[in-house]
């Protein structure tokens, strides 16, 4: 019995350069890489988003999360009627998802960072 134990923990001993100090520091690791590579940029992209709605004016051409396309007509405190072509649709704010670009399109944030 005592050889059994004796295995157990001899495999369950730190034996690493960093001795009992390998398994913090790995969870540190991986805390600093899902924050860098995840959590991050996510926030970044969350606060653009945001402040996008907070500056919508007319004619911002947006697109909603529901997959819709169209024309800033009027802003209120909580919804913006777009104008989709055939219409006007009353959207939440928080539905819109950004500003609607075509394709090879530049917006002006992006030519103002490029001046930089």
């Amino acid at each position: 019995m005592s050889l059994l134990s004796t295995a157990f923990l001899s495999q369950t001993a730190p034996d690493g350069p960093l001795g009992s100090f390998s398994m913090p520091l790995m969870l540190a690791l991986m805390f600093a890489v899902f924050y860098f590579v995840l959590w991050r940029p996510q926030s970044k992209e969350r606060k653009k988003v945001e402040t996008f709605r907070q500056n919508m004016k007319r004619g911002d051409k947006v697109w909603t999360q529901g997959g819709i396309v169209g024309t800033v007509f009027q802003v209120e405190d909580q919804t913006v009627l777009l104008d989709v072509g055939v219409g006007k649709l009353r959207v939440l704010k928080s539905f819109v998802g950004g500003e609607w670009k075509e394709k090879g399109e530049v917006s002006d944030s992006s030519k103002a960072e490029a001046k930089k």
